[in-house]
């Protein structure tokens, strides 16, 4: 059998602290917000810290959804999370790797996998960069503004 993995590592950085950026990775709920993602629901819910949930979500400009299950939360540090099913790739997993950085966060949104079909993993490499640089930007941008919200809010008293 034809086995060749592929890697897909993206890193950006976030002005806002591992905390934030952790707890708008971990929360699936959250993904809408700052990714391609359009709709998402809950198929199954995790242990009481979201290890084990399956999540759809349904994307920009795909008519399948994809369904992943969450394998790992390592609070501050790391989001883990595996497809199910919705590309033709097997063998799919991905971590969000956090790290303090310049008073922020690093983000390195890495992933693995190997192509169902012969011949396509150059493909799939090169589209789910940019996916994931997507979403890598997204997390990075809306926790920094969210960080700029609470800032200012916390300034006025509020």
């Amino acid at each position: 059998m034809y086995h060749m993995v592929q890697r897909v590592d993206v890193t950006v950085h976030s002005a806002a602290d591992p905390a934030l950026v952790y707890r708008l990775a971990a929360d699936s709920a959250t993904w809408p917000d700052w990714s391609p993602v359009l709709r998402y629901e809950r198929e199954r819910a995790g242990d009481a810290h979201g290890v084990g949930e399956i999540r759809v979500f349904h994307n920009r400009g795909r008519r399948n959804p994809t369904r992943e299950e969450v394998v790992e939360l390592t609070p501050n540090r790391r989001v883990g999370y595996v497809l199910l099913s919705g590309l033709a790739i097997r063998d799919y997993r991905a971590f969000v790797d956090l790290a303090p950085e310049g008073g922020g966060t690093r983000i390195r949104w890495h992933s693995s996998f190997e192509p169902e079909v012969r011949g396509t993993g150059w493909f799939y490499r090169r589209v789910l960069r940019l996916v994931i640089t997507r979403y890598a930007k997204g997390l990075a941008e809306h926790a920094a503004a969210r960080r700029a919200v609470s800032g200012r809010a916390r300034r006025r008293g509020d």
